[in-house]
């Protein structure tokens, strides 16, 4: 088996990156032996290492996003979006780890004091995604390093190019070459790491199966951390509204951004038969205007490729199988060039098919579901295994109030899209989408542990109760003498 990889551009065809699958054990050796040196500087050192990263991000900015469209297939002011979301990143996390790990000190006059501190957990192995090669990743690993762990990092094979140059950046800030470190490689590479004993935590973002796998290899192990963020089957619901075209526009923008690549995409349209014709026709109609190119075309495009032949592939094949067992043809999903992957947004009508299947269809394909009423939509919206996102559409108050108590999903949101997140929140989901660990906001929890002490300067004790009087003792061990 050859030892080379190399990444292609989905847009071209043509070779952007050639590398080696990397040594999981030397570069586990070089972490272990790092870990105590990096836990040891203090964590306005470790913060000052981290906004000088920020300012390489910033420095690089262009090249960056310009590597990031032409391996991801991506748009180019998408990937924009993407290294603005990498340097962002860092203050948010240091102002998540002064909020969520900070130190506490409680005095207590002869009883000392009592304090919470926390402790990295040391060498943390970050698993990243392909549809944000940079910023997903990097939201594990910024707080991994304020924390004071160290990180291995494998990019996913289909973005080998993004994540050595993410971690290049850090080195270019000066954080030592050992704490951060990138290993190349495909399943192999990833199941030495997370199986490594060496490895202190696993932070992963990617399939649900990839976690599942994940989490079964560490069921038994539980000293190991373990963050799984994948991804969803995500509705959005679509009551009464008036604002027809801005409820269009939101659910084309839940769908269909980053050529529907995001865990947080909504993958069905739960809508109530009332507002079906209505709405339906006004998203078909702006996204039959979506423009479909490559990332640098002018003017730019609202979507790119998906990220490769396979995918694209498996999604006609979806989209076929859809239609073929009773689902109706709203938008046809098409593909112009059987060459390069690019698709054309597909909306079908599943309302047909008793048994909808539960997966994460990752790209630009929306199922349509009709319901009578809003105890049926949201019966449907909680029709999946997953739990990462939904929204609803539309509305009163009221409604959104039931919705957020009775919606089975980590993000729920009103009048705004499924995806797009806040990294000052936390991100997460509940059921294949998670495994209760959320991240952005939230990172700095699974990062560092909590460690309770009392405390006193000098040692200061007795013992008030239970001992036999010491003078008695004495002389009953004379009298044994004689």
């Amino acid at each position: 088996m050859s030892d080379v990889m190399i990444s292609t551009e989905p847009a071209t065809g043509n070779e952007i990156w050639r590398g080696k699958i990397g040594d999981v054990d030397e570069i586990m050796e070089r972490a272990a032996k790092a870990r105590t040196g990096w836990a040891r500087e203090s964590a306005p050192r470790r913060m000052e290492f981290m906004r000088r990263f920020a300012n390489e991000v910033l420095k690089h900015a262009e090249p960056f996003a310009e590597l990031i469209a032409r391996e991801t297939g991506k748009p180019l002011w998408e990937a924009r979006t993407e290294v603005e979301a990498v340097k962002n990143k860092v203050e948010i996390s240091i102002s998540a780890y002064a909020e969520r790990t900070g130190q506490k000190k409680l005095d207590s006059a002869l009883q000392g004091s009592a304090a919470l501190r926390h402790k990295p957990h040391g060498v943390m192995a970050v698993l990243g995604p392909y549809n944000f090669p940079a910023h997903l990743p990097n939201g594990h690993i910024v707080p991994a390093l304020i924390a004071g762990n160290v990180v291995v990092f494998k990019p996913s094979e289909k973005t080998p190019a993004v994540g050595e140059f993410l971690v290049k950046l850090f080195h270019e800030a000066q954080v030592p070459e050992d704490v951060v470190q990138v290993v190349h490689g495909g399943a192999e590479a990833g199941k030495a790491l997370v199986g490594h004993p060496l490895v202190n935590g696993v932070l992963f973002t990617g399939s649900a199966r990839g976690g599942i796998a994940i989490n079964r290899k560490l069921a038994s192990d539980p000293s190991k951390i373990v963050a799984l963020e994948m991804g969803g089957n995500n509705p959005i619901v679509m009551l009464e509204t008036p604002k027809i075209e801005d409820a269009a526009v939101t659910i084309i923008q839940s769908a269909f951004t980053t050529a529907g690549q995001r865990c947080t995409a909504a993958r069905r349209l739960v809508v109530l038969d009332s507002m079906y014709d209505e709405i339906v026709p006004a998203v078909t109609n702006l996204a039959k205007r979506l423009l479909v190119d490559e990332p640098f075309a002018d003017p730019q495009p609202f979507m790119g490729t998906v990220i490769d032949n396979e995918a694209a592939d498996l999604l006609v094949q979806s989209y076929e199988a859809l239609t073929s067992h009773g689902a109706e043809a709203i938008l046809e999903m098409t593909r112009k060039d059987d060459s390069l992957p690019f698709l054309t947004p597909g909306i079908i009508d599943s309302t047909a098919i008793d048994e909808r299947p539960d997966v994460e269809l990752f790209g630009p394909l929306l199922q349509v579901i009709r319901v009578k009423d809003f105890d049926e939509a949201i019966a449907e919206a909680n029709n999946t295994r997953y739990g990462l996102s939904a929204s609803l559409v539309g509305g009163e108050p009221a409604d959104f109030e039931r919705f957020w108590h009775e919606a089975r999903a980590g993000i729920v949101n009103w009048n705004r899209p499924t995806n797009g997140a806040s990294s000052a929140a936390p991100f997460g989901g509940i059921g294949l989408s998670g495994n209760h660990r959320p991240a952005a906001y939230y990172a700095a929890d699974y990062c560092a542990y909590p460690v309770a002490s009392s405390e006193l300067d000098q040692p200061r004790a007795s013992i008030g109760v239970g001992l036999a009087d010491a003078v008695k003792t004495t002389r009953k061990s004379k009298d044994a003498h004689k």
